[in-house]
């Protein structure tokens, strides 16, 4: 565990209400999430607990009801749709389980697409999408399209794609759901490797109790508030935890 102090991303009473004629559902309640630079976080939790709504807040994909987000010191109460996106585009990376890449286009031009969405300019992109491609193993496939890759390739390109142009913190939503054994491992240990980066927060949510091993924290969340949480046990290799605190 690698942790520099420094807060990447802060989550301070979250609430989320959707209005219907049926009645207000709230899949959060008041939530509270630090994000440290050089942790990996796991945010785990049954179907129906909040993870997703709460991935898409943290993401500035959606705004929360009520609370507080700060994204790399960002405030981002009071910024509209665009400034929202702005945010996200420069300093959020996702990883999704189904990959979302295009599948007309190459690795690269995958990663080069995210790099064109961060503003980087049109001379130095080919050789970032190189180098985030090499940082995740797949260089010598920069030129491979996605129907060409295994599933384990692909998600490698993906969290080359949120790498790309160096964001503040890594958001990946079940990353291991689509792959076997194997290249569900071989995935969590290059996002354990890729928040080693003090510079740089992961949070992974996750059901795959495979990940147990790779966390640095653990966050469970339950009816759409935190039950627990719990850090790694310095000594420990099998991704065992102690309890911090208890709902």
């Amino acid at each position: 565990m690698t942790h520099s102090g420094i807060t990447m991303l802060e989550a301070r009473d979250i609430t989320k209400v959707y209005r219907s004629g049926a009645g207000d559902v709230m899949p959060l309640k008041g939530v509270n999430v630090d994000l440290m630079a050089g942790e990996l976080t796991l945010l785990m939790g049954p179907s129906g607990s909040g993870k997703t709504t709460l991935l898409s807040i943290l993401g500035c994909i959606l705004s929360p009801t009520s609370g507080s987000l700060r994204v790399a010191g960002i405030p981002t109460k009071g910024l509209n749709a665009e400034g929202m996106a702005d945010l996200r585009r420069k300093h959020v990376g996702f990883v999704f389980q189904a990959y979302n890449l295009v599948p007309t286009l190459t690795a690269l031009e995958n990663v080069m697409l995210a790099l064109d969405l961060r503003g980087a300019s049109l001379s130095d992109a080919p050789y970032l999408a190189w180098e985030a491609l090499d940082a995740v193993g797949l260089s010598h496939r920069a030129h491979v399209s996605p129907s060409k890759l295994s599933g384990g390739e692909k998600q490698r390109v993906s969290i080359a794609r949120a790498l790309a142009g160096s964001p503040s913190v890594i958001l990946a939503d079940e990353p291991t759901a689509a792959l076997d054994s194997e290249n569900g491992k071989a995935v969590m240990a290059l996002l354990a490797e890729v928040a080693k980066d003090t510079r740089r927060a992961v949070l992974v949510v996750t059901h795959d109790h495979r990940t147990l091993e790779y966390g640095d924290r653990m966050i469970r969340i339950e009816d759409g508030r935190i039950a627990s949480r719990a850090r790694r046990r310095p000594t420990s290799a099998r991704g065992e935890f102690d309890l911090i605190e208890a709902a």
